[in-house]
């Protein structure tokens, strides 16, 4: 039956939870365009080609990318504040100090508040480190090895590095060791282990034990 004058036919309207939508991109504010540039080019983010006045970079790894320009945002300089995940937030931050970037020492959140040194138990989304851009934007390095239930959509999985990828494979390596130490055999199919225990790590599913 056609829609009576006046209504809309909604049948095929998605609703909005069913959008397929995803960030690109964040901007933050700076009052120097060419030193933004020079210490995010020191990064090894990927310098990306843009219309003129737009700089846009792309951390390695990342499907989120991140712009600045003289006339891209009103917002002060250096009151951005953004995530960055690692998988590994000693190795990320070791790395960061070589380069020269001022990243402070790796604490763990408490419900007494931060304390230093990793989490002891290495959960993830706990253990976390700072550095600033020069104004001032910080940037707040989070150690994420397994998601929260929900958080990946329909057991997807992906890695957006070589390196982010052999991580995992070395904690899927000692999880299943102490799987063979548990049944007291050895696990000749253990490809299908590492498949369930690489996509339960993302998507938040219970580990194979």
């Amino acid at each position: 039956m056609s829609p009576k004058a006046g209504q809309d036919d909604t049948s095929a309207t998605p609703s909005v939870g069913s959008l397929d939508v995803k960030v690109e991109v964040i901007v933050i504010p700076v009052s120097d365009v060419d030193r933004a540039k020079r210490f995010y080019q020191g990064l090894g983010w990927r310098l990306d080609q843009t219309p003129p006045g737009i700089v846009q970079f792309t951390p390695h790894g990342s499907a989120c990318s991140v712009q600045f320009g003289a006339q891209l945002t009103s917002a002060t300089p250096g009151s951005a504040v953004a995530y960055l995940v690692v998988s590994d937030i000693a190795a990320v931050r070791d790395a960061l100090v070589s380069a020269g970037v001022d990243v402070g020492g790796v604490f763990h959140v408490t419900p007494d508040g931060p304390a230093d040194g990793p989490d002891p138990e290495r959960r993830s989304y706990v253990s976390r480190a700072t550095f600033r851009d020069p104004d001032g934007n910080t940037w707040l390095l989070q150690e994420i090895t397994t998601r929260l239930p929900g958080r990946v959509e329909g057991g997807l999985t992906s890695y957006g590095s070589a390196s982010d990828l052999a991580s995992a494979l070395r904690r899927a390596a000692a999880a299943h060791g102490k799987h063979e130490e548990r049944t007291g055999e050895r696990d000749d199919n253990w490809p299908d282990w590492y498949a369930a225990y690489l996509v339960s790590e993302q998507s938040g599913a219970t580990p194979p034990e």
